[in-house]
């Protein structure tokens, strides 16, 4: 008997398809509006009060003088004060949104993100490092941020070598990340042991994560390397949509997956590595942001991978704002705002959603 579907059947599965893309598209927008609201928003919140009509005329006149007037004080505010943390906060939520997405896709694991697999234990460990020996002495953030940036490139080779052990699958990978995530959490908790008082409470800030510390250069550094690593990312997005289908799909389609598997690991933390060797640790944005957008548009990474950039980065730029103003003029650190946020999406998604993943 044929099975086959009809000219009816197809044309209603292409309207289906179309309508779904269109409302993809429709989110990838509606989240680039959503950002660009908050940057006036969370531009405002300060000592110093300003208007989001006040905020958006002094980013006009920077670039068009001859559009718009602003005031000496306004400006002084946003480009100096405000703005590069706030993009920064987009920056490094898109980061850290797409890292996680890749990392899930890749493993075929809702968990998997770089706080899972030890990539942030492996960053808190090399600023520990650096903070309890002195290396530079506790000012020298530069040690901090080097220190970090190679632990972390290093957790990442050595959950690539102990999953070669095995045989490079989603199984090991993670197997190797839950290793070496423990390894770095002992030996960050041994540091803090025998450091000072004052030593303790460095590395206990730089592990809840901050973006205090941002700059222009940092944020610019940071876009590069984002910036440069998309294109590829993008061009895999085909690759992922095979590889949550199972391995041997996606060899029947084509795809190497081992090599496909482990450069876009490397990737991820690449990326990572560059955010929270600035910031310290950022947890729940690698895990959230991606949830958030498959609920959303589904699966399908040519629209998953960027949109979940666009989610984490609102995430991150809202999580900031309130860590700014719930117990002003007090900060919270954002990684402890981030976890306040992602616990509760978590045990909704415990509560609500029984089938399965991919």
């Amino acid at each position: 008997m044929d099975q086959r579907p009809g000219s009816g059947q197809l044309r209603h599965l292409r309207d289906e398809y179309h309508r779904f893309t269109v409302r993809r598209y429709l989110f990838l927008i509606g989240c680039c509006i959503l950002l660009l609201a908050l940057i006036g928003i969370a531009t405002t919140l300060g000592s110093a009060d300003l208007t989001v009509g006040e905020v958006y005329t002094a980013i006009l006149a920077h670039f068009f003088p001859s559009l718009a007037e602003t005031t000496p004080l306004a400006s002084t505010i946003v480009w100096e004060y405000r703005l590069h943390r706030i993009l920064f906060a987009i920056a490094a939520g898109f980061g850290l949104g797409i890292a996680g997405a890749m990392m899930q896709g890749v493993l075929r694991n809702p968990l998997a993100s770089p706080f899972t697999l030890g990539i942030s234990a492996a960053a808190s460990f090399g600023a520990s490092l650096v903070i309890v020996f002195g290396i530079g002495g506790l000012s020298n953030d530069i040690a901090i941020i080097v220190a970090a940036f190679l632990f972390t490139l290093l957790a990442t080779f050595g959950i690539y070598t102990l999953s070669k052990l095995r045989g490079i699958s989603p199984e090991s990978m993670i197997l190797a990340g839950i290793i070496l995530m423990y390894l770095f959490s002992a030996m960050t908790s041994f540091l803090q042991y025998i450091g000072t008082t004052s030593q303790l409470q460095e590395v206990v800030f730089w592990t809840f994560g901050s973006l205090q510390r941002t700059t222009w250069g940092k944020l610019a550094l940071v876009t590069v390397v984002i910036g440069a690593c998309l294109p590829y990312i993008m061009l895999r997005s085909w690759d992922l949509n095979a590889m949550g289908q199972g391995d041997q799909v996606a060899k029947s389609m084509g795809v190497d997956v081992n090599q496909t598997r482990t450069r876009l690991m490397l990737i991820s933390s690449l990326i990572t590595a560059i955010i929270i060797c600035f910031t310290g640790v950022i947890g729940f944005i690698g895990l959230v942001a991606p949830h958030i957008t498959r609920l959303a548009i589904g699966g399908d990474n040519r629209f998953l991978l960027p949109a979940s950039g666009l989610v984490g980065g609102a995430l991150l730029l809202t999580a900031d704002s309130l860590a700014r103003t719930v117990l002003a003029p007090a900060i919270i650190p954002v990684g402890i705002m981030t976890s306040f946020i992602g616990i509760p999406f978590f045990l909704y998604l415990f509560l609500r959603k029984r089938e399965g993943y991919w």
